[in-house]
């Protein structure tokens, strides 16, 4: 579990560093969340 939060941590980081708009930023925020909701739905299984 905790490998896991720390792989989301440091995606939703480089997600982060990559966007240059605020739309951009969005998404990242965005696509983090559902990386994160999936690896939570996997770790229920």
């Amino acid at each position: 579990m905790r490998k896991i939060l720390v792989l989301a941590a440091a995606a939703a980081a480089l997600m982060t560093a990559a966007c240059n708009t605020i739309a951009g930023a969005g998404q990242d925020v965005s696509a983090a969340g559902r990386a994160v909701s999936g690896a939570a739905d996997d770790a229920k299984r």
